[in-house]
């Protein structure tokens, strides 16, 4: 399944490796207030450690607007990862220039370095080539392990692939291997739940999940949106009407493999202290809007997973972040734990969910990448691993 050259197929010893990683992690007064994802790159770096490497590493981290910003510094990840590490990491105060060429070339096998954010760079996010070719002149091999950039073709993702040679983390291929093999060659039945505010942001992957799953479970916004193409009035409830054709096609694409919930749980205002009504589906009374699944949809929905092969799940199933409407979120959460499927969830909020419920020990596999794990879900190449050298 992954044809790409893994960074454990190439001899590192000696050699200076530049690792685009997923350090975009959230920074509470100068520390990193959740180090998931700098964990997640932890084996890739230690291998490189281990086996006599100097490691430079670079990510980037929020969207800074006008060039360098203070508040989306790297400096807190460096020194979190020290912490990690056990040992000192260097910090360059900048990307690319004199200041991070010194640092580079100073480098001894077993030491790592940090680059500041890669998008204090205009040229990043336009894949500038000129960018790319100073980053790659630091280095002597090119590791990408940023899977939660990897759909962008960024100077620092797909870039830099053109003028090193390229090879993958281990976080890359695991997420390649687990996500690509749900679509290629599921264990059965595989179920697919797709749950967040937009059907837009996820047609293709609707799309593409429909003609692979057994069964699409719908949870979230997006019921809303099926809702009111299979001509129910739904009230105040977020909709997009404008993709109402396109959800009146995938209704009729799915039949009877494309589910909505049975019962819904209704509000009368978007407030976590609103009152709640659960509503078996059917018309939804005006000033009031659909804001979680209910009972009996959670219960069909766990019934279903409980038997299921392979379970792919991204999107919340209702506004989880009030209590009162995050029972369908955390129900759905618990019957993919208990599942003996294969069980693999992207997207924020579904991990925040996972990971809220405490049931991450018990899933196969989180993604780190939301945008990346439903670009794969659709079907499409990811720039980032596309640029990497076939075995």
């Amino acid at each position: 399944m992954f044809n790409k050259k893994l960074v454990t197929d190439v001899d590192v010893k000696g050699k200076r490796a530049l690792v685009r990683v997923d350090f975009n992690v959230p920074i509470k007064n100068g520390k990193v207030a959740d180090d998931t994802r700098i964990v997640a790159a932890l084996p890739t770096i230690k291998y490189l450690l281990d086996h006599g490497a100097s490691v430079i590493l670079f990510s980037h981290l929020g969207r800074p607007k006008e060039g360098p910003d203070p508040q989306f510094s790297m400096r807190p990840t460096a020194e979190h990862l020290a912490g990690l590490l056990g040992k000192p990491v260097a910090f360059a105060e900048e990307a690319v220039g004199p200041i991070a060429e010194a640092a580079s070339k100073a480098l001894k096998p077993g030491d790592v370095l940090v680059l500041e954010n890669t998008r204090f760079y205009k040229g990043e996010t336009k894949n500038d080539m000129e960018l790319a070719r100073q980053w790659a002149a630091m280095a002597d091999l090119f590791v990408n392990d940023a899977f939660g950039s990897a759909h962008r073709a960024h100077a620092s993702t797909e870039g830099v692939a053109h003028f090193l040679p390229a090879v993958a983390g281990f976080l890359m291929e695991k997420e390649i291997i687990y996500l690509g093999q749900a679509i290629a060659d599921p264990r059965r039945p595989f179920i697919a739940i797709l749950g967040g505010a937009k059907i837009s942001d996820k047609i293709g992957v609707i799309r593409n999940l429909l003609a692979k799953a057994d069964l699409v479970l719908i949870g979230g916004g997006m019921a809303n949106t099926f809702f009111k193409a299979q001509g129910y009035p739904v009230g105040d409830s977020l909709v997009e009407d404008e993709v109402l054709d396109t959800a009146r096609q995938l209704l009729a694409e799915g039949g009877t493999r494309l589910r909505l919930p049975v019962d819904v749980v209704i509000a009368d205002r978007f407030e976590a202290e609103a009152e709640a009504k659960e509503l078996e589906m059917g018309p939804i009374p005006s000033g009031w809007r659909i804001l979680d699944i209910g009972p009996e949809a959670i219960a069909a929905y766990a019934k279903v997973l409980h038997g299921a092969g392979t379970v792919v799940w991204n999107g919340p199933m209702g506004v989880f972040e009030f209590p009162r409407f995050a029972r369908g979120t955390f129900g759905v959460a618990r019957a993919v734990a208990e599942s003996s499927a294969t069980s693999i969830v992207g997207g924020g909020d579904s991990v925040a969910a996972i990971n809220q419920s405490g049931l991450q020990e018990r899933i196969t596999h989180i993604s780190t990448g939301g945008g990346a794990s439903l670009e794969m879900l659709e079907g499409l190449t990811l720039p980032g691993v596309a640029s990497l050298l076939d075995k």
